[in-house]
């Protein structure tokens, strides 16, 4: 789980200038440079793009009174503002999950690939 801290921060900052897809670049660099297994990468870039945007969401709930979030789950359909939360947390935690294995498993076939070259 040392990725979780900087893939936190990193989406954090991002998320505030750049598209949503942003959150998947820094999940897939320190996926693949911090994380020693593919759970471990899994459940960081989960975690930590959720919680990014989960908190972030949060915010603009409180601070709007939650109108902004009740008027979006009325618009949905889902007439409860934390649907909206929670669905805001899956709509980053799976994308950054997903590049964080992905880089995890770049970085194991690099290696793979490092010891097949037989030209020794």
């Amino acid at each position: 789980m040392k990725a979780f801290f900087p893939i936190f921060v990193t989406v954090w900052v991002l998320s505030l200038f750049l598209p949503w897809w942003s959150v998947l670049f820094p999940a897939l660099l320190f996926g693949a440079w911090l994380t020693r297994g593919s759970i471990s990468a899994f459940l960081s870039g989960f975690f930590a793009a959720g919680l990014a945007w989960f908190l972030q969401a949060l915010y603009i709930h409180l601070a709007s009174g939650g109108i902004l979030t009740g008027r979006i789950a009325e618009m949905t359909g889902l007439g409860a503002a934390w649907a909206i939360l929670l669905i805001t947390f899956m709509i980053a935690a799976l994308p950054g999950g997903f590049a964080a294995l992905t880089g995890f498993y770049f970085k194991v076939s690099l290696q793979k690939s490092d010891g097949l070259s037989g030209d020794d």
